[in-house]
């Protein structure tokens, strides 16, 4: 008995797997010639002419109506026509509805009167032949518009599924462009600060490489990131204004008004570093008395907005267009499109004010 229950399992399964590798054109071959079947059986019921010729006609013509289809199918497919332009594929789809409705015609007519008694073969008129013709062409016509259509519908979903493919590696790419830029940007800026302590104080230039250190490890954890809370980055820029106090002495005052609450909201990451250091840059290295950086966090009206003020002046032929305000435009644009901002203007006589603006999410 158990034997005998294994093989009706393993039977089941067999059978299920070979359902399972049957594709969608041939389930939809079959249903559709069955459907066909079904409907011209129903209606001849309806009039009382279901009799066996008619069962056997009909099987006969849905036979090389499959047989017609499928094998112009696999010639038309053969030669990329969905490479041709329109008006070549209407031809095309108008040769094969007539081509498959003659071979429907020929085939279920001679396969009929060969089968068949001499006394039931049939010798059909002129009229006859047309109007069969008529009718099979209705139903290959039937056929090869669901075919198209639906290849027309696959290739452009396919096509916008490429596309977005495509757009998202670019993104990608670009993130990944202005990332590999950013990280020797800040380098170059770090060992200049750096290489001017190393004669006048040794000890305080060792300080500034283990500064430095932190920061590159802390740069080197966001690399494959595209987004860091903002209590993560701050860290990093309280590592770059510890290396820049060394070299800035009393120059440099640095002041922080962060709401708790902005902590954890994603910035990309090194975004703010960058704009510290554009602020110190441009900003506090050209005064003789040097200045203020002053940080913000908070949120405003479903926003996040991040403020850098510094003393110091936009220079009108610079109007804020360095390397790293742009990669910030870029890498804004880029994470969050139109939804995030970031300007830098001169806030007053004495003050600079970069402001970034982004989506709460």
């Amino acid at each position: 008995m158990p034997n005998g229950i294994f093989e009706i399992q393993q039977q089941f399964t067999n059978f299920r797997l070979m359902f399972k590798h049957i594709s969608k054109y041939w389930w939809c071959q079959i249903l559709g010639w069955m459907a066909y079947f079904v409907t011209n059986v129903f209606f001849a019921y309806s009039f009382g002419k279901v009799e066996f010729p008619y069962l056997l006609n009909i099987t006969i013509l849905i036979l090389f109506g499959l047989l017609s289809t499928h094998l112009l199918r696999n010639v038309i497919n053969r030669q990329n026509w969905f490479q041709y332009s329109f008006e070549k594929q209407a031809l095309l789809f108008f040769a094969l509805v007539v081509g498959s409705g003659v071979i429907m015609y020929i085939g279920s007519t001679v396969t009929g009167n060969i089968i068949r008694p001499p006394e039931q073969r049939k010798v059909l008129s002129g009229q006859e032949v047309l109007r069969s013709l008529l009718s099979n062409f209705l139903i290959t016509a039937i056929w090869w518009l669901i075919y198209f259509v639906w290849h027309f519908i696959d290739r452009n979903r396919n096509a916008q599924v490429d596309k977005l493919k495509l757009e998202s590696t670019v993104k990608e790419l670009e993130l990944k462009t202005i990332k590999s830029q950013l990280n020797p940007h800040f380098i170059f800026n770090a060992l200049n600060s750096i290489r001017a302590l190393v004669d006048e104080n040794p000890q305080r230039a060792r300080t500034a490489i283990t500064e430095l250190s932190n920061i590159l490890r802390s740069s080197m954890q966001v690399e494959k990131v595209e987004t860091v809370s903002l209590e993560n980055e701050l860290n990093i820029v309280k590592d770059y204004l510890a290396l820049e106090t060394i070299r800035f002495e009393e120059r440099l005052k640095v002041q922080y008004d962060i709401d708790p609450d902005t902590l954890e909201l994603p910035i990309p990451p090194l975004m703010l570093q960058t704009l510290v250091e554009n602020a110190i840059k441009h900003g506090i290295s050209r005064m003789v008395s040097g200045g203020v950086v002053r940080i913000g966090s908070h949120m405003r009206q479903m926003q996040h907005e991040i403020t850098i003020e510094n003393t110091g002046q936009i220079l009108e032929h610079s109007n804020g267009q360095g390397f790293g305000l742009q990669s910030t435009r870029q890498r804004l644009s880029l994470l969050f499109g139109s939804r995030a901002s970031f300007d830098i203007y001169n806030k007053n006589d004495q003050t600079v004010e970069a402001k970034v603006l982004m989506p709460l999410i």
